[in-house]
């Protein structure tokens, strides 16, 4: 797969984030560069500047594992930049991350009768499935309940990209929205990276760079990251604000889909406004279970 602007740019972006002090190394004076030059990367990687200058033009194709993690530590990489450019490497070799050839996409599909009551297990958290494309594949019913905000009418599959870039509504539901939108761009350029061949995907990109500068800026920042756990706050329109924690399973039945549960810490002032969002669920018709995914 042609990935080389790709590549060029998320090493540009980083090598500009890492300054000579950061490296050990000295100033000097007279840089007309942000960060390190090419040449002291190439120096940190133990390669030729002419060789680091062809990587950073895109050629990466065919690189060993072994210069691949002599770059990642000249240039800091975290974990997750790391696993980054190994994935833009396979991609450029035309292996798709897993290993195994990717399958063609199939019509829309409901989620399993399993995962729904897999969801429905946890009464005292919000459950939630997403896809690599940030829709929203299933919730249990204080999800539901919870992402009313992001689901709107059921007009069309429920996104979260979609939601935080498009939907005024999400700089209400998100009080931290700015790191919000930081947060799922970096997870999108993570997955952009991981399967470059998923067309949904690509044309979510699209979509969002189109009608949202913000999106367009943080896209082009080439930042990435994984959701793993956390803590965030919201504000939810009919119990408040809350802060929840947050944890990521992956679904290994279904490669690409990730299970996120928030939950309250016990006692605490949002552990009994999620008590109070439950009882007001429970007090409203159950709507039926229509998201579907989008291939």
């Amino acid at each position: 797969m042609d990935n080389r602007a790709d590549v060029r740019e998320f090493l540009m972006s980083r090598r500009a984030k890492l300054t000579p002090e950061m490296a050990g190394l000295p100033a000097g004076t007279g840089r007309r560069v942000a960060g390190l030059r090419r040449s002291e990367v190439a120096m940190l990687a133990d390669v030729s500047v002419e060789y680091y200058a062809k990587l950073e033009r895109g050629a990466i194709a065919g690189v060993s594992a072994g210069v691949l993690e002599a770059v990642a530590r000249a240039l800091q990489l975290d974990d997750t930049e790391r696993a980054h450019l190994f994935d833009l490497a396979r991609a450029a070799d035309g292996i798709p991350a897993s290993g195994r050839p990717r399958r063609r996409a199939t019509r829309s599909h409901a989620a399993r009768p399993s995962l729904h009551w897999a969801l429905e297990a946890f009464t005292e958290g919000v459950a939630v499935v997403r896809n690599a494309h940030s829709d929203v594949i299933a919730l249990n019913a204080l999800g539901r309940a919870f992402y009313s905000p992001l689901i709107g009418d059921g007009g069309r599959t429920p996104n979260f990209a979609r939601f935080q870039f498009l939907d005024p509504a999400s700089r209400d539901f998100y009080p931290d929205w700015d790191l919000f939108a930081d947060m799922c761009v970096a997870m999108m350029r993570t997955e952009a990276g991981r399967d470059p061949h998923n067309r949904a995907l690509q044309d979510l990109v699209g979509e969002l760079s189109t009608q949202s500068d913000t999106f367009r800026r943080l896209w082009g920042a080439h930042d990435v990251r994984t959701h793993g756990a956390g803590t965030k706050r919201f504000q939810h329109p009919v119990v408040g604000e809350l802060t929840l924690a947050y944890e990521e399973f992956a679904i290994t039945a279904e490669p690409g889909h990730v299970m996120l549960v928030y939950t309250a810490e016990p006692g605490s002032p949002s552990a009994e406004r999620l008590r109070l969002l439950a009882s007001w669920a429970a007090d409203r018709p159950a709507p039926r279970q229509t998201i579907t995914e989008d291939s």
